[in-house]
């Protein structure tokens, strides 16, 4: 019974974000958990050297791109998957960027790209694709949210402000479509090494700092959120609704 909860046989995922990084260690796990994943990217066979990897292991996977940032392109994703799929069990939104500059002097369209990206393009492939999953009675959306939905930070207002936006939207479309049978939850990545954190780990003194802050001692590799990704994704989690969950070597509870 437990190997069936953590089942994901049978089952299409589409993980946005998935060329590199947390994207890409979320849609190799799932396919080893048995998805079929349909990976996401900006660029043009972006995600070759993930679907290469599902493939090598015996797994099933396939490669788009989509510009994130640009509405026509995220509604053009979701249309191509449902007419080649049919349905999207698991919907996985990491794809994201971040730009770092003091407030005072903080570009207006790097604010309007980083909330294009972060929040309008995982509300739209939500809103897409959830019809498809009423209809079948069943599916999970899986957002990315961070230590910043929790905090300020400093000199990424734009990041931050998207991240408290998809906490809430993560809870808004969870109180709605609980009744449907479909999960909305998130997970909050602490400090990974990935590139949207490169220049705080190259920072000698702010890396010492968020060290000594992390009870694990560590930054959070890629592999480290498979686990939660696969929960969330999974029948196992069918009562958790608009969870917010913190995989973070214990940054919150310090």
């Amino acid at each position: 019974m437990i190997s069936q909860l953590f089942s994901l046989q049978g089952k299409t995922a589409l993980v946005t974000g998935a060329s590199r990084g947390l994207g890409q260690s979320i849609a190799i796990g799932l396919a080893a958990a048995g998805a079929k994943v349909i990976c996401s990217s900006s660029r043009e066979n972006g995600c070759e050297e993930t679907v290469n990897r599902i493939l090598a292991a015996g797994h099933e996977a396939a490669s788009y791109s989509s510009d994130l940032s640009d509405e026509v392109s995220v509604r053009q994703l979701a249309d191509t998957v449902l007419e080649e799929y049919g349905t999207i069990d698991i919907l996985v939104n990491v794809g994201g960027t971040i730009y770092r500059s003091p407030a005072v002097d903080f570009p207006y369209e790097q604010w309007t790209n980083v909330m294009k990206v972060n929040v309008d393009a995982s509300f739209i492939l939500a809103q897409l694709l959830a019809p498809s999953m009423m209809a079948k009675g069943q599916g999970k959306i899986i957002n990315i949210a961070s230590m910043l939905s929790y905090s300020g930070g400093m000199t990424v207002p734009a990041y931050t402000a998207s991240k408290h936006a998809i906490a809430g939207v993560t809870k808004a479309l969870a109180n709605e479509w609980a009744v449907n049978n479909i999960q909305v939850n998130a997970i909050a990545p602490g400090y990974f090494r990935t590139d949207n954190t490169q220049a705080l780990q190259d920072d000698e003194t702010r890396n010492a700092e968020i060290e000594k802050r992390i009870p694990a001692g560590r930054w959070g590799e890629p592999e480290d959120l498979v686990g939660a990704a696969v929960f969330l994704a999974s029948k196992a989690s069918d009562y958790m609704n608009g969870h917010i969950m913190a995989v973070d070597g214990g940054w919150l509870a310090r």
